[in-house]
């Protein structure tokens, strides 16, 4: 029998923890997304932040709603979130809630994981540890559907935040703040597979 890559066998715990959480999910619209987070979390994939940038409290909550088979504190990890850049996090967050068509818990509770995921340096989808840019845009059609809709021309969703962030600040020349280390900068536009 061959030795798998590092690579490979953290795709097979990845898909293992989500299977475990799926398996304890509520059925409720957030649930997947949730779960591919979580695992790949778990699993060392992405760049989140512990709780998913939630306050403790908050973590317990979501965990309660939307996998009530499981213990939150077995899925609290990751590093703690950088507050140096907290003006941006509460910007960003204040951006989500605005294309929202009911402020709820659980909205405020995905604007503060969309926003704390941009505070990673790859594309936003990779740092969320979602499996690809399209379970990224369902969670922002399903949670921010307003925002979702100005995105008409398929602009890479962290470039596009930032974008809106220095429109409504009237500057019109702006880069995300990753950027400049991106491999992809070249191509701000389109597909990311």
């Amino acid at each position: 029998m061959m030795a798998l890559t590092m690579n490979e066998m953290a795709t097979l715990d990845v898909r293992d923890l989500y299977a475990e959480l799926k398996a304890q999910a509520a059925g409720l619209g957030n649930d997947e997304t949730l779960a591919r987070m979580l695992a790949s979390q778990r699993a060392g994939i992405g760049a989140m932040p512990f709780c998913l940038g939630l306050s403790h409290k908050q973590f317990a909550a979501m965990m309660r709603l939307h996998f009530p088979g499981s213990t939150a504190e077995a899925w609290m990890c990751g590093p703690e979130i950088d507050l140096a850049r907290a003006p941006e996090l509460d910007e960003l967050r204040t951006l989500f809630l605005a294309h929202c068509p009911r402020v709820t818990p659980e909205k405020e509770w995905m604007a503060e994981t969309l926003a704390a995921g941009c505070m990673g340096s790859d594309h936003l989808w990779q740092d969320m540890g979602l499996w690809s840019r399209q379970d990224l845009s369902a969670l922002i059609e399903h949670n921010f559907p307003a925002l979702k809709a100005k995105n008409d021309r398929d602009m890479k969703w962290k470039r596009f935040f930032y974008k809106q962030l220095c429109v409504q600040e009237g500057v019109y020349t702006c880069r995300s703040p990753s950027c400049e280390v991106c491999a992809d900068y070249v191509r701000c536009f389109g597909s990311e597979e």
